[in-house]
């Protein structure tokens, strides 16, 4: 594989297009999409201070048309179908995603739903979810959302103090009172079986436990616990890149005692989920973790075709792909440099992570976090030293438990 280019006045890469080319001779085969991310609305209700897509280098949000058009929309679930189909696949997701997508208003969002389902046909199992902000998830929303078979995950930082630090409107108010109506709704009977998870961004200001429970009181099936967004140019607030003390570990350690010792199983924290899955050689659910290939496509409201579009934190353009669903096929995004590296296990990782015997539990960390300006993301994570942590403690929890069960369980009876 060939190294980052270095030259003046260019980005570096990781890897380069004649790296795609060299592994498809060698007869490399892609993992085709499972999961797309339709940004159905570029704008959004919120001002929140964290946020990836408003607060980062790449600002290209400012030139997306603000809704994505019935033709776009159209031709976006064209080039689904075309995709399952060529794959054979009979099941796949589809995340109506922002900005905030409400925002696109309750007739767009019926009509997403239904071309989508009436164009990869009744063949095709589509699970339909929608990631929101809930300040405007109402009674009829919801209702909306059942008639048209799509889950809702809600993003919230926990109480009050916690969530209105941060998820602020551009008038300076805090979302939590409109936020903690609109999951009282979602909580009821009646619209509980929509309710896919809630999304908490660490704050280490905030007490882990408390927050959890915060969280916990709105019986939410699933939490994601998200690590702040940066990279070695920007790390995120509190981390020591030279790693001698590992605040984001500590953080999520005392998560993971107050949820693994409970009695019962009281929410899936996927984060851990996913770590104890790896820990004890099984797959995880969720590509956060491990080596699992990147499976999922973003189109942005004009139709373009986008990486991950956390990568906008790194620098301006680093998400773009120079494609779009009007002139590409969602194979051609596959074999894009960008989404072929996440493809590629270990070998999509830098020396340093390769050599190290926890990479196939951490995968590397989040793509994004890599980033440095002159070896772009060909790097450990800027959360490395909190990762191998967090890696050490959850195993030997787990090491020790597998013990006392071992001893616990009777001898075998000897032959007669």
């Amino acid at each position: 594989m060939s190294r980052p280019s270095l030259r003046p006045g260019r980005r570096p890469s990781w890897p380069g297009p004649g790296d795609v080319l060299t592994r498809e001779a060698a007869g490399w085969v892609p993992y085709p999409f499972h999961s797309f991310v339709l940004k159905v609305h570029s704008r959004c209700d919120l001002a929140c201070d964290y946020c990836y897509m408003y607060r980062s280098q790449d600002q290209s949000w400012r030139t997306q048309p603000r809704t994505m058009a019935p033709a776009t929309l159209t031709r976006t679930a064209e080039r689904i179908a075309e995709h399952l189909a060529a794959h054979g696949l009979a099941e796949a997701g589809v995340v109506l995603h922002g900005g905030e997508p409400l925002l696109a208003g309750d007739e767009a969002l019926a009509r997403t739903a239904a071309v989508l389902r009436a164009t990869v046909g009744a063949g095709v199992r589509l699970h339909l979810a929608l990631q929101t902000n809930g300040v405007r998830l109402t009674a009829e929303r919801l209702d909306l959302c059942a008639e048209s078979g799509i889950r809702i995950g809600v993003s919230t930082d926990g109480g009050r103090a916690a969530h209105d630090r941060h998820r602020r409107g551009a008038d300076g108010r805090g979302s939590h009172a409109r936020v903690q109506a609109a999951l009282h709704l979602l909580g009821t009977d009646r619209y509980r079986p929509l309710f896919a998870a809630l999304l908490c961004t660490i704050d280490l200001r905030n007490d882990p436990v408390r927050t959890y429970e915060e969280l916990l009181v709105h019986r939410p099936p699933a939490v994601d616990f998200l690590l702040p967004l940066g990279n070695w140019h920007t790390p995120p607030p509190g981390v020591d890149p030279a790693g001698r003390r590992t605040p984001y570990a500590d953080w999520l350690w005392s998560v993971f005692e107050r949820w693994y010792g409970a009695p019962v199983r009281e929410t899936g924290v996927r984060l851990l989920d996913d770590l104890m899955a790896l820990l004890l050689g099984a797959a995880p659910q969720t590509e956060a973790l491990g080596l699992a290939p990147v499976r999922y496509a973003v189109v942005e409201t004009d139709g373009s075709l986008s990486q991950d579009d956390t990568l906008r934190t790194a620098y301006q353009g680093a998400a773009r792909t120079g494609l779009d669903v009007w002139r590409h096929s969602l194979d051609e995004l596959l074999r894009h440099p960008g989404v072929a590296a996440r493809q590629w296990g270990a070998d999509g990782l830098c020396s340093a992570c390769r050599a190290c015997p926890l990479h196939t539990v951490c995968g590397g960390g989040h793509y994004a976090n890599r980033y440095r300006h002159d070896t772009g993301f060909a790097n450990p994570s800027v959360y490395c030293a909190d990762l191998t942590a967090l890696i050490g403690r959850v195993r030997g929890r787990l090491a020790a438990d597998v013990r006392d069960l071992a001893r616990a369980r009777p001898a075998p009876a000897e032959a007669v």
